[in-house]
């Protein structure tokens, strides 16, 4: 009885999997339709903000027992696929295969993507101005630990854009072939290893630390030495097939690594946005509190203000300031204008569509 019930449920299980199939098709021949009108006028295969709003809009659907995250997860690879149907992306993301920079990149491109490991934050940059990669991937920063200044400091001397914004958790594991009371060294990137600095102090006190490019960089190395460590995720474990001593080491159980996409191009106004720039201010009292006076003015809602030395003059500093709108918005274009005129300089360094929802 019990076999003939999940017979039939299976059997209604296919005809919906053939419907799917069905659909598939349909969704890929129309997608095919566009990519081939886009490159008739020379335009990106990948939008950015429609793209967004496709995902946004159906993760907000009721999807049953379906959550958000599975509906995102679902449509990212739909979307990748039916643009790989005429040519793939090449994103240059921090590697190698693995890192965390890496699981952003899949996760927020799809599978179908041509991924390209670098080994520095710079050759990002360099690849995407190059055009031998249409984007680039690069963390800009931890909710424990701040800013990725490599990456600030590459905004400020790239002339490409900020096209889009991704968020993802960070779960650290210890990885080591040596059990943890044999453990002598551990190789890791300096960010990692703050997030995990209080629980490494407390469990492995006397560790050496030897700073790396990436997690999977420390990896390789920890996997050539009988008493070594390295941070990492549990797919970089499985990759590398190295042994997991601990698994959510980080500090802070909220954990998270906001990544930049960047590009080419200012995206177009979507239905929320947020702006990047970089400005440096003129030496005198009260200066910073008179470059946000304009944003107040036009109503502009600040999410980030973050500083760093301009390495041209002693104390002189420039400013990142992130905020809600799109830089063609009537009140930001008069914001900006008038915030222009009092300082050093001032760049846009690009418009995407904003996480939050909220504009």
């Amino acid at each position: 009885m019990k076999n003939d019930k999940i017979k039939l449920i299976r059997q209604k299980l296919d005809v919906i999997d053939d419907k799917i199939i069905e659909l598939l098709k349909q969704r890929g021949c129309l997608a095919k339709s566009i990519l081939l009108a886009k490159e008739k006028k020379g335009e990106s295969i990948f939008n950015p903000v429609r793209e967004t709003e496709i995902i946004r809009r159906l993760s907000g659907k009721d999807a049953g027992p379906f959550s958000p995250e599975n509906i995102r997860s679902i449509f990212v690879e739909i979307i990748s696929a039916s643009r790989s149907l005429e040519t793939k992306l090449k994103v240059a993301y921090l590697g190698p295969e693995a890192t965390y920079t890496h699981q952003a990149s899949l996760e927020f491109f799809g599978k179908s993507a041509d991924f390209q490991p670098v080994n520095q934050i710079p050759d990002i940059f360099r690849e995407v101005s190059r055009g031998t990669c249409n984007f680039g991937v690069c963390p800009i920063e931890n909710s424990s630990e701040g800013a990725v200044v490599h990456t600030l400091d590459m905004l400020l001397r790239s002339e490409l854009f900020i096209t889009a914004e991704f968020i993802m958790p960070i779960s650290h594991c210890l990885l080591s072939n040596a059990p943890m009371n044999r453990i002598k060294k551990l190789y890791s990137p300096l960010i990692a290893f703050a997030q995990c600095r209080d629980w490494l102090s407390k469990h492995l006190s006397q560790l050496e630390h030897s700073e790396v490019s990436s997690t999977v960089q420390g990896i390789q190395k920890a996997l050539k030495e009988k008493y070594a460590a390295s941070l990492g995720g549990e797919n970089a474990a499985k990759l590398y097939k190295i042994p997991i001593r601990a698994k959510n080491i980080q500090d802070i159980e909220d954990n998270f690594t906001r990544f930049l996409v960047i590009g080419d191009k200012v995206n177009p106004p979507s239905v929320n946005d947020k702006t990047s720039i970089a400005f440096s201010i003129k030496d005198k009292v009260g200066a910073l509190y008179e470059m946000l006076i304009p944003f107040k003015k036009s109503h502009i809602n600040l999410t980030k203000i973050e500083s760093r030395p301009s390495r041209k003059q002693a104390w002189q500093y420039v400013f990142f300031v992130d905020f809600l709108g799109h830089v063609t918005d009537k009140k930001v274009v008069r914001a900006l204008d008038e915030l222009r005129s009092e300082t050093v300089f001032l760049k846009i360094l690009g418009s995407y569509p904003a996480l939050n929802g909220v504009k």
